[in-house]
């Protein structure tokens, strides 16, 4: 691990970045230095300071315990995106690429087309505005779109490993094809499926300041990254670092994953793992 920092620095920064954000979002009652709801209008738009080192906001809650707690509406949000999105994305492309014939033309064409045609964002803000905010219906309908990539993904490479000798092999065995996707084919597809995850985290977590950011996130005085760039809108200028600190924490999530993923990606590559020496 020690050499693999030396070699991708920006990796082991940004798993240093996650760790943090994870750590913050477990233990956030504990690392907050106050109620993220607590309102204390004689500081109101208190600059940052050895009190409050983010400042507070217009109702004078503090800045750095609402970043703390936003990390848990952030991290729970991506990974269950990224989960359902993934999961969901497997069966239906493991299923389209290893039948073929009308359901790949059914899944390929109709189905992932009509989904591609609307930006997955909107369809997000569809629903969300029709059901109204909170969590479950946050992370329902940003993965509505999200499953997607994850299924081209996955048909694209259970497409190729279908044909090779193992497969072949198990299926003159009498293997079921469930046996064959789950116990032959899916171990030999996910190197590039984690690689998609890890990036697809990165999407999310924006994904889900976005909404917050037009209100069709979490309800207040929940914490949120995007709800708190939302209420610094109106003090931009006077009180800038209302915007800066959430815009600086989702950014650093954000190029955390992104990292991580690209490291990923060399480091499950053969080719690249033999150039590196590793």
């Amino acid at each position: 691990m020690p050499r693999l920092a030396r070699r991708n620095p920006l990796a082991a920064i940004g798993a240093v970045f996650v760790i943090f954000f994870v750590a913050c979002a477990i233990f956030a009652p504990w690392i907050a230095p106050q109620d993220p709801a607590h309102i204390n209008l004689a500081t109101r738009l208190a600059r940052p300071s050895l009190s409050q080192v983010c400042g507070s906001d217009e109702l004078g809650r503090d800045i750095f315990s609402r970043l703390i707690y936003g990390s848990r509406i952030s991290m729970l949000v991506g990974s269950c995106v990224v989960a359902a999105s993934l999961g969901i994305g497997l069966i239906i492309g493991s299923i389209a690429g290893y039948y073929g014939g009308a359901i790949d033309r059914f899944v390929n064409v109709i189905l992932m087309n009509a989904f591609l045609s609307f930006p997955g964002i909107l369809i997000a803000i569809a629903f969300v505005a029709f059901r109204g905010p909170g969590i479950a219906n946050l992370v329902f309908a940003l993965s509505l779109g999200g499953w997607v990539g994850y299924a081209r993904l996955a048909r694209a490479q259970v497409l190729a490993a279908r044909e090779k000798e193992y497969v072949e092999a198990a299926r003159a065995l009498g293997a079921t094809d469930l046996r064959i996707l789950g116990r032959h084919i899916l171990p030999n597809i996910i190197q590039p499926v984690i690689v998609q995850a890890a990036i697809g985290m990165a999407g999310a977590i924006l994904a889900e300041a976005t909404m917050s950011f037009l209100g069709l996130g979490v309800p207040p005085p929940t914490a949120s990254w995007g709800t708190m760039l939302n209420d610094g809108r109106a003090h931009l200028f006077d009180a800038p670092h209302l915007v800066i600190f959430p815009a600086l924490t989702v950014m650093l999530a954000v190029l955390s994953f992104n990292f991580i993923g690209d490291a990923l990606r060399d480091f499950l590559d053969p080719r690249s793992r033999i150039e590196a020496g590793l």
